[in-house]
């Protein structure tokens, strides 16, 4: 009888840590939603439909272990039904709507007005960390470096914050580094024809 129980004590905490991953896993499809619609509303495009991006499988406790059939696990089963089942039901998006993160949107649109013409002369361009760069300062007119410069800078300020907001206001800040990889590809796939992005290897013309 010790060993059934220390066997049904090992398979509960294995299901528990299951369960917290349930809960924490990074909505893949809805960041890049999220990231198409302030993407367009930086530059002034309409947000493209994101592919879908098909969520982990969370298949019930009987599928997973139907031969433990004790009181015990189907008492569990019916607790992670009831927790989990929420959980999966508000995945579909992301809270992109707090003050913040609208003031620094806003802030990088009217940015925008001034950047365009560079992204156009292939001047700066997009990096493969979610930020902007100078590609070729000698596109610049020289009494307007220093001023490129510091919109650039700027800009990257707003991004790395727009990034960190948007994991804190959905109450996961450990998906940061996710939001900013999503963010990263989805400028590029939303960016004109022509303009320029460094994917790690070189900067390339899209």
């Amino acid at each position: 009888m010790k060993k059934i129980f220390l066997v049904q004590c090992a398979v509960l905490s294995a299901v528990l840590a299951a369960c917290v991953t349930i809960n924490v896993y990074f909505p893949a499809a809805a960041a890049e939603k999220a990231a198409d619609r302030i993407i367009g509303d930086v530059i002034g495009k309409s947000s493209e439909a994101a592919p879908a991006v098909k969520e982990p499988p969370t298949g019930s406790l009987e599928e997973s272990a139907p031969r433990l059939g004790n009181r015990l696990l189907a008492g569990l089963d019916q607790v992670l039904r009831v927790l989990v089942a929420p959980a999966q039901a508000a995945a579909p998006d992301l809270d992109v709507s707090s003050a913040t993160i609208r003031q620094i949107t806003d802030s990088m649109k009217a940015r925008h007005a001034t950047l365009a013409k560079y992204y156009d002369g292939g001047a700066i361009g997009y990096t493969a960390d979610g930020l902007i760069d100078v590609r070729d300062a000698n596109a610049i007119a020289l009494a307007e470096r220093n001023s490129v410069r510091k919109a650039v800078a700027d800009e990257n300020r707003d991004r790395a914050a727009l990034y960190a907001e948007i994991a804190k206001a959905n109450g996961h800040p450990e998906w940061q580094p996710d939001i900013r990889a999503t963010f990263a590809k989805r400028w590029v796939a939303n960016a004109k024809a022509g303009w320029y992005y460094n994917d790690g290897s070189g900067w390339k013309q899209k």
